[in-house]
């Protein structure tokens, strides 16, 4: 009778992935790691430094990011998925970017998180940095074809004809953007900063913008940045090393069979399940548990965002590049009227203390960066907490990562912070005398 189970099991494993293959769910079955696809996409998956994954980790993620001495971890060059695509620096970009900047082009570096990321998003055209970059460049092509629907580059001399003339928008520069997403999942403010002085100033950019602030608050003052989870508990024991090792092993093996993918697909349907994919961390424990309960935390690890983000204001500010700070959207600065049923069941999850203790954190990273402008004045601050309080529609798919519709919303946003100082201003009219009426 125990020589018979193995046998059935497999005559079960054959008869499941046959009718699979009827259905044509092979290849999305192959990949179906017992949770939605889109989050599976969006997971990381681990790789040291020497390109192997970590025996003892769970890597069910298609995102692979590799461990880095000074950024933690980073994103692995020439991946690509249905969902995203990642060009050869590690950049989430579908085109590489020429280490020679080109004359006419213009470079814009996002840096943050995975909101900055655009964690879940349908695909990268539909993150804020693709459609910002798409925003600019359309621009500059309706400024050259319909010129006259834009501020002229000499104001007329008249009154009525000057009034006229100014309430158009302003054109501005005449380049080629490019909006290069920088930013990577997991990442708190000082990983962010070793990408900008170890990574993005290489490539010259002309403006930096970085949108973070809620992982920060995640993740203990004691860390400095985010790192691969886990790594430390298993370099405590050998022995516990090598157990983690062949339990991660087993469950892999077990996951991986039809029978199982199955059942979890069509009768557990995790496809309409919520899943909070948020910045890496040991175990999996709720968000409400991450944030900080003590008030010294809080402020300690609220001081980490101020230093880093003072370091991003002076790093810039001698290269003389703009520098753009945006504290990212969260799902509970949303006017409660306007959340959908999926918003509200995200509400929920998250239970009935969080939304107190992400106030309190944000109150503590808006006087972070008020102290970083007072500092260097030149810096572009916003608060996007409050970004969508009145958006129609559906805005956050978990707590901070937000739709497609949402991205474009902060692409447009974005546009009129940066649009704004690349406009060009217009001369006045420099005839000696009137012109002819």
């Amino acid at each position: 009778m125990l020589l018979s189970i193995p046998l059935v099991l497999i005559g079960l494993e054959l008869l499941v992935r046959l009718l699979v293959g009827v259905s044509g769910k092979t290849d999305e079955l192959a990949v179906f790691q017992g949770e939605p696809l889109k989050v599976s996409a969006y997971r990381l998956k681990y790789l040291d430094r020497s390109g192997k994954l970590y025996d003892g980790l769970s890597n069910q993620g298609q995102l692979t990011v590799k461990q880095s001495p000074v950024m933690g971890y980073r994103l692995m060059g020439n991946q690509q998925q249905q969902d995203w695509a990642i060009n050869e620096q590690g950049f989430r970009s579908d085109q590489a970017i020429a280490p020679d900047k080109p004359k006419d082009e213009v470079r814009i570096f996002v840096l943050g998180g995975s909101t900055a990321f655009g964690q879940l998003s349908s695909t990268n055209q539909t993150t804020f940095t693709k459609q910002l970059e798409d925003r600019l460049n359309q621009q500059v092509v309706a400024q050259k074809e319909n010129p006259g629907k834009f501020r002229p580059a000499i104001l007329p001399y008249f009154a009525d004809e000057l009034d006229k003339a100014l309430a158009l928008p302003a054109q501005i520069r005449d380049s080629r953007y490019r909006v290069i997403n920088a930013a990577v999942p997991g990442y708190i403010s000082g990983n962010e900063l070793s990408k900008l002085a170890f990574d993005v100033l290489s490539y010259k950019p002309d403006f930096i913008v970085v949108l973070n602030g809620y992982a920060d608050l995640l993740v203990p003052s004691t860390q400095e940045g985010s790192d691969i989870p886990g790594t430390e508990t298993l370099l405590e024991s050998a022995p516990r090393h090598l157990l983690m090792g062949i339990t991660e092993q087993v469950k892999t093996l077990i996951s991986q069979l039809f029978l199982v993918k199955a059942f979890q697909y069509w009768v557990l349907q995790p496809q309409d399940a919520l899943k909070q994919v948020v910045p890496p961390v040991e175990g999996d424990a709720p968000l409400a548990q991450r944030l900080p309960t003590e008030a010294d935390e809080l402020s300690r690890r609220v001081d980490r965002y101020r230093q880093n983000m003072q370091q991003f204001a002076r790093l810039t500010s001698a290269s003389k590049i703009p520098l753009i700070v945006a504290m990212q959207p969260e799902i509970t600065g949303r006017d409660p009227s306007q959340h959908t049923p999926r918003e509200k069941e995200i509400l929920n999850q998250l239970g009935a203390n969080y939304p107190q203790q992400v106030k309190a954190g944000y109150s503590g990273l808006q006087r972070s960066l008020d102290q970083v402008k007072k500092e260097v004045p030149q810096v572009t601050t916003f608060n996007f907490y409050n970004a969508y309080a009145d958006f129609k529609g559906e805005a956050f798919q978990d707590a901070i990562h937000l739709t497609d519709a949402a991205n474009a919303s902060l692409s447009n946003r974005l546009f009129d912070a940066i649009s704004k100082q690349l406009q060009l201003q217009p001369k006045p009219y420099g005839g000696t005398e009137p012109p002819a009426s």
